[in-house]
């Protein structure tokens, strides 16, 4: 009877794992980003020109290039061209119909990309900066089949005109613009090239001068100018410039909107249109969509906006005598809208999106070919906001007089890139994170509130947090009833593992946290840190108008509000959980010197907190030497909770730390001598209390470096010299009170401790590593009592990575030139090596690829194993890090069901035993009477 239910109960055991398995691709996530698609440079197109299937061409305002799979969204290949975000560079992106590459062209450089995979075909600087770059359908009877050439207007001392070879980027020919006029743009007809170009007049007005040129030689055939003076006041009011069609246009409004010009370029005659007013709005944008298909119709569509509505009017172009006539108009519509153009043969259709609809027109008619209903575009948004289109780019299928399928991609007001199927939302990028320029850990209110009680009791004698815990169960037993109904479905969930998809469920470990994240688009975006790919809130809290930037800062309180604070501005409260505008803060300081510019750093006592200023009777000034500018400041975090005062050592004995919260690490460079300087000041005093030169830097290299706790760590990278090539080297610092264990030297006999003394100045050891690649970011874990250890985070920008190199591994009291004692082996130290490999295991994205991070933000969580982290910058990565393993919570493979089944059938073992172990009992007593 015993054997079967001994046996029964083996079976409910699973042998037992000798490691904890990897939770990559699982408590990590990684938003492959390409920034906010500019409506000039997306479009559809077919990578072979064999297949009938197109990917999504883009390059973003970010200066990412890439294509995006339609399917659902993915990234299939990008490329970033220019590192950083510089506004005054345009770009361009181009394709040409039937070709199996895209042409890209930003700053000076224009190159050619393999549209399947994205690999370089090549690439050619051009004289100055590029103003266009188009093209060429037009055939010279030299391209390589299947290869088209391009076409590059450059500005500069020199303006230039050049055709490029499609296949080999070779320059064909090339023509000089002469005079003052500046190279606005190029355009070209089915036989001819041409030039415009921007004539200043006396009066300010602006002429358009047009320069023919022969597609094949590249000889000047004509010029004029077109009669536009008195009507365009800057180049702002030319709405379009055709390019690569059957009858290019240009065309223009006055100031006040109320007149729309418009010529084919080859002629001189200039169409003259009125704009009627709708409603009592005026117009405040118009725009112009028009096929870029030689073989396409020559028709196209103005798009006209008002602050309330839309509407859309358009155009034909009679071929023979270049004259342009109204053929139909589109209704106004209240709300912003989009409108896009596709091609099929010669044939050409608009698009138009709204808040609420989504509908297709023929070029040649009014007549609505295919109508879809939006009931939402299915993205988060702010309280009471109207999502709107911004723009979009569609592709159509054409069966009869009807379209039978559409793809439409279309950026939203809220910055979201979304893809509709005919009508219906196929997939979301969250585009604007990847302008993402401050972010914040907030903890949700319900969880805030459980750490301000357990805040309390940490800090009170044991009896106080006693009683105090005793009353809060108390009070927790008033959600006892709640409780239990909820728990059939709690234990359900449990068994699935489905209760982490929980949004409304409570946080136990302080895993979902809110990230806020302000935008450079002056958006507040809101995630769930163990849900990231769902967007909590996404709400407009700056109105920037074009041209217009913000420095923002966020910060997050204990009681569960994220503070928003701008240069230009007041700050503002908001809800972490629900997103609600609470009152607004104290106005906050001016807008501060940028330490790359400045040349002193101030601080001024006020209370408790230290504030930076640049006037008005600094307590202490730090000027640097003759020539050195300021690259950086990094203070000690506020938030830095230590668990130990001092390091224990293998023989029990402790070596104290220098611990000071008013403590930076100042980073200068000297340009001339190529020499980087690195200060820790004490920000009380502005006493240097550690001081190193390094000679031989590459000061176009990023310099990166972080204070945290007791030590300091800085990276940099040297020059190639004769004595030793080109490397990378990262420094760790540690202070302490003093070298000698269970000593504190100038600190033993002193029983208070002020900042602004300068008699215990600490003792600093360093240790420098040789490490394969350049670091551009640094950061370090965060605890919420400081008990485990540290790691370093590295953001690698050669290898778009991030590590995670742990603390022991770089500590500075590895011995060198020997092995480790005993008791330093028991530490974890190990012998000192000059080269530091960086181990497979720490790179914290595995196989991804994280691009263009210039910030890692990290937060502890509820539990003291765990630190949340979050890179920003053209991607987002997240991740949970355990430095010293998960001590205290169990690790993702424990089956509840598997236990909970084990100690059921060992009671049911127990209750049917029982009885058989009594009697026997009984029965043995019997026979010894």
């Amino acid at each position: 009877m015993l054997l079967p239910l001994v046996a029964a109960a083996t079976l409910l055991l699973a042998p037992a794992l000798a490691v904890f398995s990897d939770e990559a691709w699982t408590v990590d996530y990684h938003f492959a980003l390409l920034g906010a698609p500019k409506e000039e440079t997306s479009f559809f197109h077919r990578p072979n020109p064999s297949s009938k299937a197109s990917l999504i061409y883009t390059l973003s305002e970010e200066h990412a290039l890439g294509a995006v799979n339609p399917r659902d969204g993915s990234v299939v290949w990008r490329q970033l061209l220019s590192p950083g975000r510089d506004a005054h560079n345009a770009s361009f992106l181009r394709a040409g119909e039937g070709e199996d590459v895209v042409i890209s062209g930003i700053g000076s450089e224009v190159a050619a990309w393999s549209a399947a995979d994205g690999k370089l075909v090549w690439n050619l600087n051009t004289e100055g900066p590029l103003e266009d770059v188009e093209i060429v359908e037009l055939s010279d009877g030299k391209e390589t089949a299947g290869a088209k050439d391009a076409m590059t207007l450059s500005s500069g001392s020199h303006p230039t005109v050049q055709r490029i070879d499609g296949a080999s980027g070779a320059v064909k020919w090339q023509y000089r613009i002469d005079g003052s006029d500046a190279p606005y743009q190029l355009s070209a007809s089915s036989t001819q090239v041409f030039a415009i170009l921007l004539h200043k007049t006396i009066l300010g007005y602006v002429k358009l001068r047009v320069v023919a040129l022969d597609p094949v030689t590249g000889r000047k055939t004509d010029e004029y100018t077109l009669s536009s003076e008195n009507e365009l006041a800057t180049a702002e009011n030319i709405i379009s410039v055709g390019a690569n069609s059957a009858s290019p246009i240009i065309a223009w409004t006055d100031a006040a909107h109320t007149t729309l010009k418009v010529n084919v370029v080859g002629t001189k005659t200039i169409s003259s249109f009125n704009i009627e007013r709708h409603d009592d709005s005026a117009v405040e944008r118009v725009r112009l969509h028009a096929p870029y298909h030689v073989n396409s119709l020559s028709h196209f569509l103005v798009h006209y906006e008002t602050a309330t509505s839309h509407w859309a009017e358009v155009y034909d172009i009679d071929l023979k005598n270049s004259k342009v006539d109204k053929a139909y108009s589109l209704p106004r519509v209240a709300g912003k809208g989009a409108f896009s153009t596709s091609t099929s043969d010669a044939n050409v259709y608009f698009t138009r999106v709204t808040r609420d609809e989504l509908s297709t027109v023929s070029s040649a008619s009014h007549g609505v070919l295919g109508r879809w209903s939006l009931s939402s575009f299915g993205v988060a948004s702010g309280i009471g906001e109207q999502v709107e289109p911004l723009h979009a780019v569609s592709e159509v299928s054409v069966k009869g007089d009807a379209v039978s399928a559409i793809r439409t991609t279309v950026l939203l007001s809220t910055g979201d890139w979304v893809l509709l199927r005919d009508g219906k939302g196929v997939w979301n990028r969250p585009e604007m994170l990847a302008g993402t320029v401050a972010v914040t850990f907030a903890i949700p209110a319900n969880a805030a509130a459980l750490v301000q009680q357990l805040e309390v009791e940490a800090h009170s004698n044991p009896v106080a947090a006693y009683i105090h815990r005793v009353r809060r169960h108390i009070a927790d037993l008033q959600k006892l009833p709640s409780l239990l109904v909820s728990m059939p479905q709690r234990i359900v969930k449990g068994f699935l593992g489905t209760s982490a998809d929980d949004l409304t469920g409570s946080d136990t470990f302080g895993f979902r946290q809110i990230i806020a994240c302000a935008t450079r688009s002056g958006r507040l975006v809101a995630l769930d840190a163990g849900h990231p790919d769902r967007t909590l809130r996404n709400m407009e809290v700056a109105d920037l108008k074009p041209g217009q930037s913000w420095r923002p800062s966020l910060s997050s309180s204990k009681d569960g509000v994220i503070q928003l604070s701008s240069m230009a501005g007041a700050g503002v409260d908001y809800n972490a959980t629900d997103g609600q505008q609470l009152a607004e803060s104290l106005p906050i300081l001016p807008d501060e010197p940028d330490l790359a510019t400045s040349n002193t750093v101030q601080y001024t006592m006020r209370g408790n907190s230290l504030e930076a200023t640049y006037e008005y009777n600094p307590s202490w000034t730090f000027t640097p030497m003759h020539g050195e500018r300021i690259l950086g400041l990094v203070p000690r975090p506020v938030n830095d909770p230590v668990a130990s005062i001092g390091k224990v050592l293998g023989d029990r004995r402790v070596l104290y730390k220098y611990l000071d919260s008013n403590v930076a690490l100042l980073v200068t460079a000297h340009d001339e001598s190529s020499k980087a300087s690195f200060y820790v000041l004490n920000t009380a005093s502005g006493a240097v209390i550690y001081s190193n030169v390094h000679a031989g830097v590459d000061l176009t290299a990023p310099i990166s470096s972080i204070m945290s706790e007791n030590w300091f760590a800085y990276s940099f990278t040297n020059e190639a010299s004769d004595d030793a090539s080109k490397g990378h080297q990262l420094v760790i610092g540690e202070l302490f009170e003093s070298l000698i264990p269970d000593d504190r030297g100038a600190m033993g006999a002193k029983s208070n401790y002020s900042s602004m003394q300068t008699d215990t100045e600490p003792f600093t050891l360093t240790q420098t590593y040789q490490i394969p690649e350049a670091i551009s970011k640094l950061a370090v874990t965060r605890t919420r009592q400081g008990i485990t250890s540290r790691q370093l985070l590295a953001v690698l920008p050669g290898s778009n990575a991030i590590v995670g190199i742990p603390y022991g591994i770089v500590d500075p009291r590895r011995p060198t030139n020997r092995d480790p004692t005993k008791d330093e082996q028991a530490e974890g130290l190990m012998r000192y090596t000059p080269v530091l490999e960086f181990d497979p295991k720490w790179y914290l994205n595995h196989q991804r690829e994280v691009v263009g991070i210039k910030d890692v933000v990290t937060s502890p969580a509820l539990i003291e194993s765990t630190s949340l982290v979050f890179a920003y910058g053209l991607d987002i990565f997240g991740t949970r890090l355990s430095p010293s393993f998960s001590f205290d919570i169990l690790g993702k493979d424990f089956n509840k069901f598997q236990m909970l089944a084990t100690v059921a059938a060992l009671a049911v073992a127990t209750f049917v035993v029982a009885p058989l172990v009594m009697r026997k009992q009984v029965d043995q007593r019997w026979r010894f009477l």
